[in-house]
């Protein structure tokens, strides 16, 4: 029980001072503009990877068609602004008609 405790101290502490760090050395450090640059794009590109994997992806096999179909219907309606309620509705009515009518 004491191990656990400490672990959870020490876990919290280390969480704190990582999250503490940005902004304590934001002032001291300054990054190239071209490593500023390819940070914001890095962002970008892992967010893409994240959608595209769990899109595609039902644990380590590829899911259906009726997932992606969802997606790019709710990316083409969040492209043309569409409200985020219209968005999610759209995306999941989708795939789900797309599942009634039995598409793999």
């Amino acid at each position: 029980m004491t191990t656990l405790v400490a672990a959870v101290l020490v876990l919290g502490v280390g969480t704190f001072a990582f999250r503490y760090a940005g902004p304590a050395l934001r002032e001291r450090m300054t990054l190239p503009p071209r490593v500023e640059r390819l940070l914001g794009m890095s962002t970008i590109v892992l967010l893409a990877a994240l959608v595209a994997t769990s899109t595609m992806l039902d644990g380590r096999e590829f899911d259906s068609v009726a997932r992606p179909a969802g997606v790019v219907v709710g990316a083409v309606l969040a492209w043309r602004r569409a409200p985020f309620v219209v968005v999610v509705l759209a995306a999941a009515g989708t795939a789900a008609v797309l599942r009634l009518l039995g598409v793999p």
